[in-house]
């Protein structure tokens, strides 16, 4: 294993990103950098890139590349004595381009997750929009409805989590990320992995994260499916 392992993790909304991301994180050791987190601690701290990424986020407006570049790059290089996991960026192959020109991935997780699965999920999912942090109906419930479990504030549900918006965004999704797969797939770091069930594809993630960084055998780009 090298000195410092680098890892991403990518998949539509609903696929479980954060839920394993925490799982690599507690495990592994890896310290988790979501950009979600990044661009609501920008905004509140009103830092330069932050009030850039407000103007956008009060528009409906995605965050384009060069700002997220100006965001996100600097923090990294604020960790470069420390291994870390990267969730939500890069989303484009452009920011994935400007993340190469500094740092070398040594993996990729791609999450496959059928439509109607994410449906599901989405459509029982709140949000507490102070903090991003996120509850599910289903499995993840608030200890009091409609409320977030550290602060008693009230959840909300996004437009966007809604099914009639749903296919859209995950239309927006794959046109956005194929590129960015197919970079990672021609550097022999990606591993796509395909299922309905977090707790059934997590044994395939931990196996893999323990091979990678203890080996590092070179059959990347394998598919697994539980």
């Amino acid at each position: 294993m090298a000195k410092f392992f680098r890892a991403a993790i990518m998949g539509p909304p609903g696929s479980g990103k954060g839920t394993i991301s925490k799982r690599i994180a507690h495990n592994f050791g890896l310290q988790y950098l979501s950009s979600g987190h990044f661009l609501r601690e920008g905004i509140a701290a009103k830092t330069e890139a932050g009030l850039l990424v407000g103007s956008y986020v009060e528009r409906g407006m995605l965050v384009p590349d060069h700002v997220m570049n100006r965001l996100m790059l600097p923090r990294l290089g604020q960790l470069s004595d420390h291994s870390w996991l990267l969730d939500g960026f890069p989303r484009t192959l452009a920011q994935a381009v400007a993340l190469n020109s500094l740092y070398q991935l040594d993996l990729v997780i791609s999450l496959n997750i059928p439509y109607e699965t994410l449906r599901e999920r989405l459509s029982d999912r709140w949000i507490h929009p102070t903090s991003g942090r996120v509850y599910n109906m289903g499995f993840n419930p608030p200890r009091v409805q409609g409320k977030d479990d550290l602060t008693g504030e009230s959840l909300i549900q996004h437009d966007d989590d809604k099914p009639e918006a749903l296919m859209a965004r995950l239309r927006h999704y794959k046109d956005v990320a194929k590129p960015v797969i197919d970079l990672y797939k021609s550097q022999g770091v990606l591993y796509s992995f395909s299922g309905t069930d977090t707790d059934r594809i997590w044994p395939y993630i931990n196996t893999l994260l323990s091979t990678k960084m203890h080996t590092d055998p070179s059959d990347a780009c394998r598919t697994q499916t539980p």
